[in-house]
């Protein structure tokens, strides 16, 4: 059934799709091999989500995200695109895409723009061919550089460059290497991934048969090497790992969040200050009210329901406030500029200074944390231990 809601509308749009040419090494995303018959079957089930919850949906932001994205046709993304203007979801202020470089075509690129897509995020993980066979990447260098150039001709002016360090091998000249030529394309955001070894996955099976190590201190230095090339380049870290570029000149659609630099990930702000959000597409999670709903990681099961008029949600649960609050403020503490008292306050209902004061000292203590007058953030080196810091705000 149709979701009609008598509140304000949902602001933020996530579509997850499940297609990839080849599964990457590293990757624990839901995604599996395309293939033609099924990605049709896919297309026409997405379009029976957009339509139950489109009553529900104003987007300001819209992720299409993977998976590979841009491996559908021209013909199944001109599908979305006009369900999605059937029901009134186009003009998000920021509209991403996923793209991977061996499957970005100017024509592709000009739908995009022809329907208000206005932000592509590349994953290019390396610049150097050895580390991209190790990954089980698809592309070449060299289809960086083109796609790179046909999103430019394209119009996009707002472009992101997905890098990964750690990556077994990778020697810090490497790294070093990458960072100076990925920066060197001007993008507007850059985003990086430290490689984590997930279950399931050959890079797992890898480090477990022993043929390599993990190298912690190695990785830190990367990191160290990532935030001083940023910045210098004239990218401000708002985030853990991203990095935009700021213009004084801020787009009148972008200017409600003001302390992140303006090419900022909208979409992401979202998620780490606790807002809604729809997910549509296999695996994909909402989080609407309070409630988290996650659809099934299979793409044959979630068009199923879908065919029968049903959402295809696998599971559902209502976090009690504090697990809530605490789930915002460990997101909260990936940003630079920290977590706003009030703002949590606001949006949690709970105090900081109150539920967490223990927690926000054990980390100011440890020279992870500073507890400012309006607001409490990590240090540049309590950034880089976000993760171990936001156990702490778990509840």
């Amino acid at each position: 059934m149709p979701i009609h809601s008598a509140v304000d509308p949902i602001r933020s749009l996530y579509v997850h799709v499940p297609f990839c040419a080849q599964k990457c090494s590293y990757c624990a995303f839901y995604s599996e091999a395309s293939t033609g018959e099924m990605v049709n079957r896919y297309v026409r089930a997405l379009l029976r989500e957009f339509e139950l919850v489109a009553a529900d949906l104003k987007p300001k932001t819209v992720f299409f995200g993977g998976g590979t994205p841009s491996l559908l046709t021209l013909k199944q993304w001109g599908q979305i695109f006009e369900q999605m203007e059937r029901f009134s979801l186009l003009g998000a202020a920021e509209w991403t895409i996923e793209c991977n470089p061996a499957t970005v075509s100017l024509d592709k690129a000009q739908l995009f723009r022809d329907y208000g897509v206005n932000r592509v995020s590349m994953g290019v993980q390396s610049l150097k061919e050895t580390l991209l066979d190790k990954l089980g990447r698809i592309h070449t260098r060299e289809m960086v550089y083109k796609s790179f150039d046909t999103l430019r001709q394209a119009g996009f002016d707002n472009v992101n460059l997905d890098l990964m360090f750690a990556i077994p091998g990778q020697s810090l000249k490497d790294w070093q290497e990458t960072l100076a030529e990925a920066l060197a394309f001007g993008s507007e955001h850059l985003s990086t991934y430290e490689v984590i070894y997930e279950d399931d996955t050959p890079l797992f099976a890898q480090l477990r048969a022993g043929e390599f190590t993990e190298d912690e201190d190695l990785a830190c230095n990367m990191y160290e090497e990532l935030v001083q090339q940023a910045t210098a380049a004239g990218l401000m870290q708002y985030e853990v790992a991203n990095f935009a570029r700021d213009r004084t000149l801020v787009p009148a659609a972008l200017d409600e969040v003001q302390d992140v630099p303006t090419y900022s990930c909208r979409h992401n702000l979202n998620y780490w200050r606790g807002g809604g959000f729809y997910g549509l597409g296999p695996s994909a999670t909402s989080y609407v009210r309070g409630v988290r709903t996650k659809n099934w990681s299979n793409t044959t099961l979630y068009c199923e329901q879908l065919e029968k008029g049903n959402r295809a949600v696998e599971s559902k649960e209502q976090l009690p406030p504090l697990s809530r609050a605490g789930e915002t403020a460990a997101f909260g503490l990936r940003m630079t500029s920290g977590v706003d008292f009030e703002n949590f306050r606001q949006t949690t209902g709970l105090d900081l200074r109150r539920e967490w004061a223990a927690d926000m000292e054990e980390l100011a203590r440890r020279g992870w944390g500073q507890i400012l007058p309006g607001k409490f953030r990590l240090t540049s080196e309590g950034l880089r231990f976000a993760d171990s810091a936001a156990e702490l705000f778990l509840r």
